[in-house]
């Protein structure tokens, strides 16, 4: 019979959350990572484009937001009451799931767009003036 060596550690993790909460700052903002959905970034020239393969969510059913130079790509929707599936592997988030992806001061976020399509949500990040810099080579002596 297989046995995990690290079976037990969930309930030490709650312990030690318990115990050291308010005390330590992993504890402080410690959160059970929610259901991440794949993503695709493309670079190009003039922008960055993120393909979020969210399958399931409507346009509606997504929100995004920009804060702290962090874009935060969340969905959410509502399931019937009597909705049980008896999954016997599941990849990818029925309810819910949330994306964030650091913008390193590289995008001009007042001309961020989204778009829907065939269950892909497109996001395009416009390159601030800083990030369109051609790369320069440095010559090692």
């Amino acid at each position: 019979m297989y046995t995990n060596q690290f079976t037990g550690f969930g309930p030490q993790l709650r312990r030690l959350k318990k115990e050291f909460h308010g005390h330590h700052p992993f504890f402080k903002e410690f959160r059970r990572p929610k259901y991440n959905v794949p993503i695709n970034i493309i670079e190009n020239e003039n922008e960055f484009e993120v393909h979020v393969f969210a399958s399931g969510f409507t346009r509606d059913d997504i929100k995004i937001t920009v804060a702290n130079d962090v874009l935060l790509i969340s969905g959410a929707k509502t399931l019937p009451e009597d909705y049980k599936p008896n999954f016997s592997r599941q990849e990818f988030p029925i309810k819910s799931f949330e994306r964030s992806l650091a913008l390193n001061n590289k995008v001009d976020a007042a001309s961020i767009a989204a778009r829907h399509e065939n269950g892909v949500l497109i996001i395009t990040l416009p390159k601030n003036e800083e990030a369109k810099t051609q790369e320069k080579v440095i010559e090692v002596m």
